[in-house]
């Protein structure tokens, strides 16, 4: 039945449905890869401070302390029109040992994949004997190299910059990444060293599916993400906090195309956080309304805690696909495998519908399922069913099971529609209020008849003003 065969509320149905008409998700297109410039230079020379210059935003986590980026971060710059992929990178020292080796290597083979290298050198200290290691590297690599003089204010200082000339790199161009000192200047530059963009072609299909990954700290989100790449691509270690930057990474995976983010873990109670563990939750965030599905890890050797809750109902409430992935499955005995599926049931009553998959980041062990539960939850988020279908349902279901009375009435479903995906939003035009009890049987079945495996759904109701008498 169609909202216009209904004669006395035909023209409210209707000029609902026009206003929902225009909530609509945005569809975007493949464009293709995009040149890369790698940001690198030792630590605390202003490397994110001049990549959050340059995007125009305060993204990269910034701190007066050596060390606080540690993975290598992409974010997609503009100038003057032009598209480039910007990589922020951790302190690159030459000398380096332990957890600092690891991050100076994320940076060489970052500069080592990048069509463009953006050398920083702190101008108010001079050379020192890392920039010259590191200047070494960069003349053999064979690359373009922008070298720049950072924190420069003055032009007493741009005179003084001119010894960087001895680095063997060709021109320093001196910035205040700060204050924005002759930043375009610079840009200039970089576009100039550019590689041509190949044409982009424009077409149906979309850009790579985004999937975050989410969990508390040291639950094995970075493993995950080595494990699927098959390299590798991220620092993993055992102190917990290790990423604090979003890092996205473009993997293949059962053929097609992935862009994972991989996320700093979300800890107990965000308010209490400082510094840069403050502005990594708040990018956690931002990274999971990129993304289309998100993968909550939880350490499956471990009894579910309030943090794994918490998490699990950010991601509901941002309207995001999910997975449940059991990490660490290889240390769950069977009384463990017991007791989880009672902690399953108790704590997670609400929630399904989230598609589950048990593995071991560590050790590879089903991690090839994650491929197929995600495209599942990714075409349940995107699944829309036809209004009359969707009516004929519900008149059904009404017919067998009818709302309970309220009132002294029983309010009546005129029409349903589907107001939008991503995540499916449904709307039930009722002649008075519907229980929340019965909008959760409404969504039970739902499920049951359309699926929607993986994606959160969404009831709600438009009722119909009383009438004034005469």
């Amino acid at each position: 039945m169609s909202a216009g065969e209904y004669e006395d509320d035909g023209g409210w149905i209707e000029a609902e449905l026009a206003d929902l008409a225009t909530d609509t998700p945005e569809e975007r297109a493949d464009e293709g890869p995009l040149p890369v410039v790698a940001v690198v230079g030792r630590p605390n020379v202003g490397k994110s401070t001049l990549v959050n210059r340059i995007i125009g935003r305060r993204e990269a986590v910034v701190e007066d302390v050596p060390g606080v980026t540690r993975d290598r971060v992409t974010y997609e710059a503009n100038w003057r029109g032009r598209r480039f992929t910007l990589v922020d990178t951790g302190g690159w020292d030459p000398d380096a040992t332990g957890m600092a080796l690891r991050i100076a290597e994320q940076a060489q083979l970052a500069a080592e994949l990048a069509d463009v290298i953006l050398f920083v050198v702190d101008a108010s200290v001079g050379i020192t004997d890392s920039d010259e290691a590191v200047g070494s590297v960069l003349r053999r690599s064979g690359k373009p190299v922008v070298l720049t003089a950072n924190k420069v204010d003055n032009q007493l200082q741009e005179l003084e910059a001119n010894e960087l000339w001895s680095l063997g790199l060709g021109e320093p161009h001196p910035v205040s990444a700060l204050h924005g000192r002759s930043s375009g200047d610079l840009l200039d530059v970089v576009l100039d060293a550019l590689p041509e963009t190949p044409p982009v072609v424009f077409g149906a299909a979309r850009g790579p599916r985004r999937v975050a990954l989410l969990g508390k700290p040291n639950v094995g989100k970075s493993s995950l993400l080595n494990k699927v790449a098959g390299e590798e691509r991220v620092l993993v270690d055992p102190m917990a906090g290790t990423t604090r930057d979003p890092v996205d990474e473009l993997i293949e995976l059962g053929g097609k195309p992935w862009r994972f983010i991989d996320t700093a873990g979300i800890r107990r109670r965000d308010r209490e956080l400082k510094g840069a563990d403050f502005y990594a939750a708040m990018r956690t965030r931002a990274a999971l309304e990129r993304a289309e599905v998100a993968i909550v890890l939880i350490d499956a050797s471990e009894v579910l805690t309030e943090q794994d809750l918490r998490i699990i109902s950010l991601v509901i409430e941002s309207g995001r696909a999910m997975v449940v992935a059991f990490n660490k499955w290889d240390l769950v005995d069977e009384d463990r495998r017991y007791y989880l599926e009672k902690e399953i049931e108790r704590q997670l009553v609400r929630t399904p519908w989230a598609l589950r998959v048990n593995i071991s980041a560590l050790t590879g062990r089903h991690v090839e399922k994650l491929v197929p539960a995600l495209e599942l939850a990714i075409d349940s988020w995107g699944t829309r069913v036809s209004t009359g279908r969707l009516n004929q349902f519900l008149t059904e279901l009404v017919q067998a099971t009818p709302p309970p009375v309220r009132g002294g009435k029983q309010p009546k479903i005129l029409f349903a529609t589907q107001a939008s995906t991503e995540p499916p939003k449904f709307v039930l035009f009722t002649s008075g209020f519907l229980e929340e009890t019965y909008r959760r049987f409404i969504e039970r079945r739902l499920r049951e008849e359309f699926g929607f495996a993986g994606s959160p759904i969404e009831v709600t109701m438009k009722i119909r003003e009383k009438r004034k008498k005469k």
